[in-house]
């Protein structure tokens, strides 16, 4: 059953998002692609508000998964465009695909 992170934030103020998607595209293909079980991930925006929806293949993948950045440069970089204080992370599994 595959599982879905839904990560919701803001950036920090004077960020590029030029620079912001270009950091999210380089943690993506150091990192988060090169996870066990990993399938994709949306960069989404609404305003000044980001989601973040990033399938994996189980809920143990994903769990695997928050981990995965510790130490590397690409998380590092990508992470620090984010206000943490709006970060809100949740594991959602898929019941039902239509």
């Amino acid at each position: 059953m595959n599982a879905i992170w839904f990560i919701s934030y803001k950036l920090k103020t004077d960020v590029s998002v030029e620079d912001f998607l270009i950091a999210s595209e380089k943690c993506h293909n150091e990192v988060l692609s090169q996870q066990k079980g990993f399938i994709s991930w949306e960069v989404l925006r609404a305003g000044d508000t980001w989601v973040d929806l990033v399938k994996w293949e189980t809920a143990e993948d994903a769990k695997n998964g928050e981990t995965a950045g510790a130490g590397n440069p690409a998380s590092y970089e990508f992470y620090s465009f984010i206000d943490m204080d709006t970060c809100n992370v949740q594991l959602y599994t898929v019941e039902k695909s239509h």
